[in-house]
């Protein structure tokens, strides 16, 4: 079994800033599969997804960024896979809008989702999949939690099937031909 939490903010208002990008993905593979979101008994909505012979679950914390990590213990104590089958997707406010960026394992990098999931699974063996969402600001605070502009709505429409291809990549072949085939930013060589 693999796990794809795709980290963000519950709530409507919340649902197209840049914080958000991680339910983005996780509502694009909804849509992409044909798959309803249910509620747990835990603090997050989860997905049951068929790839070949694999079974995918995909979640996402209802708990707010700052506490992703109670709902990622949660499922891992329902669902005891090894970290390595782990996929966490995040916002990247230090990386330009449009790149993936695959990981095997790091530290949080400042960012406070991956932070709360170290901490509650005292480790960071565990692979991310980090999206630019671009680093031209002054506060970064106020920009995770500002929405995406209308033109970059538009490009992400053409971003997120190639990170369901990343995510595809990584399950089928693993996290190095992830790393491999998608880390780049994807709007710069204009290769969509």
């Amino acid at each position: 079994m693999y796990i794809v939490f795709g980290l963000g903010n519950p709530g409507r208002q919340y649902q197209l800033f840049r914080h958000n990008i991680g339910f983005m993905l996780l509502d694009y593979l909804q849509e992409y599969y044909k798959i309803p979101f249910y509620p747990a008994k835990g603090d997050y909505y989860f997905a049951n997804l068929k790839m070949d012979s694999s079974e995918v679950l995909l979640v996402k914390p209802m708990t707010y960024m700052n506490l992703s990590g109670v709902a990622v213990r949660q499922v891992l104590d329902q669902y005891p896979v090894p970290l390595e089958n782990i996929m966490v997707v995040v916002d990247d406010f230090q990386l330009p809008f449009g790149t993936l960026r695959f990981r095997k394992k790091g530290s949080d990098g400042g960012h406070n989702g991956l932070k709360s999931i170290i901490y509650h699974l005292q480790s960071e063996e565990f692979p991310r999949l980090r999206m630019g969402i671009g680093n031209n600001f002054e506060n970064p605070s106020e920009y995770v939690l500002s929405p995406f502009s209308q033109h970059e709505l538009q490009k992400l429409q053409n971003l997120l099937p190639v990170a369901r291809k990343g995510i595809v990549t990584w399950i089928k072949k693993g996290i190095d031909q992830a790393m491999s085939d998608f880390n780049r930013n994807f709007f710069e060589a204009e290769i969509i």
